[in-house]
């Protein structure tokens, strides 16, 4: 079984892309950048505004599927700077149970979509 998942609540694709599929009993979301789905505009304030928006974005899709922050098992956290990782990484733990981290990577890349300063995509089980 395949599904595609869409919200108004996150950010529409800006690209030939989903916000998200799921296949069988995984879900698997785009990457979330800092967009702001009511104006598509990028959060402004910095690294920690925009850490923020893309939680927030994730939230919305995990709602919209019927899942919560303990359904994701693995993410990727793209940054602009790896200078952001400790303001990041605050943000997003803040976010989980400490008996439900996700795996995880983060890398420094030298763009995002929009000139965002991060970036990240999940995957889901239930």
């Amino acid at each position: 079984m395949r599904e595609t998942i869409f919200t108004k609540n996150a950010p529409a694709p800006i690209g030939p892309y989903s916000q998200g599929v799921r296949a069988g009993n995984t879900w698997y979301f785009s990457g979330q950048i800092a967009l702001i789905a009511e104006t598509g505009q990028m959060a402004e304030g910095g690294v920690e505004a925009q850490a923020k928006q893309v939680m927030e974005n994730i939230k919305a899709l995990l709602t919209a599927s019927g899942l919560e922050f303990g359904d994701i098992v693995k993410t990727t956290i793209f940054l602009k700077s790896m200078d952001d990782f400790p303001k990041v990484n605050a943000i997003y733990g803040s976010y989980f149970s400490h008996d439900i981290f996700p795996a995880r990577e983060t890398v420094e890349v030298s763009r995002l979509p929009k000139d965002a300063l991060v970036e990240i995509s999940v995957t889901c089980v239930k």
